[in-house]
C-alpha cells in the first residue's frame, strides 16, 4: 500500500511540477510499451502514458542506466537489463487481460517499465480491478504491480492524454 501511495504522490508531483515550469513533456521517449488491454469502457479518459519534461528526460535517462542494470548486479534478473523484460511482459499481461470474460466492459492499458507493470483505466467493479491485478502479477518476471484503475464513477488517477 506504501508503495502505491507513493508512486500515485510522485506522479502528481511530476505532473504538477511540469505544468508550473510550463516545460514541453516528451510522450513515451524510452519507448515503453503502454497498450490498451481491453477497450469496452468508452467513456473512460485514455491515460497520457510515459511522459517527461527536459529536465525529468535528463534525470530518467541517468536512473535508468543505475536501475536497468542493478537487478543484474545483485544477481536477481537473468537480463543484464532490467528493461529488456518489459516488452515480453507487456504483451503477456495484455494477453492475460484480454482473454478474461471477467474483464468485459472495461478499458485497461498497460505499461511496462523494469519489470513494474502499471495498470490504468476503468473498471466497473473492485472484483474487476482486483482481477486484472491478480493477472498482470502472475506475469512471469513481474516486479511490482501498480494499479490505478478508476472503479465504477471514481474520477481517475492519472494524467490523461490530451483530446
Amino acid at each position: 500500500m506504501t508503495i502505491r501511495l507513493a508512486s500515485v504522490v510522485l506522479a502528481a508531483v511530476l505532473c504538477t511540477a511540469a505544468a508550473l515550469a510550463g516545460e514541453a513533456l516528451h510522450l513515451n521517449p524510452f519507448n515503453d510499451p503502454f497498450v490498451a488491454a481491453t477497450t469496452g469502457a468508452p467513456a473512460c479518459p485514455t491515460p497520457r502514458g510515459p511522459a517527461y519534461t527536459d529536465t525529468e528526460l535528463k534525470q530518467e535517462a541517468h536512473y535508468r542506466v543505475e536501475r536497468g542494470t542493478s537487478c543484474w548486479l545483485a544477481g536477481t534478473c537473468s537480463e543484464p537489463n532490467a528493461y529488456r523484460y518489459d516488452a515480453r511482459i507487456a504483451q503477456a499481461a495484455v494477453a492475460a487481460l484480454r482473454a478474461e470474460p471477467a474483464l468485459a466492459g472495461t478499458s485497461i492499458w498497460v505499461i511496462a517499465e523494469r519489470r513494474f507493470i502499471t495498470l490504468q483505466g476503468c473498471v466497473a467493479t473492485r472484483e474487476q480491478a482486483a482481477r486484472a491485478e491478480v493477472l498482470a502479477r502472475e506475469v512471469a518476471e513481474v516486479e511490482l504491480v501498480l494499479p490505478w484503475l478508476a472503479v465504477g464513477a471514481e474520477s481517475v488517477r492519472y494524467p490523461q492524454a490530451p483530446r
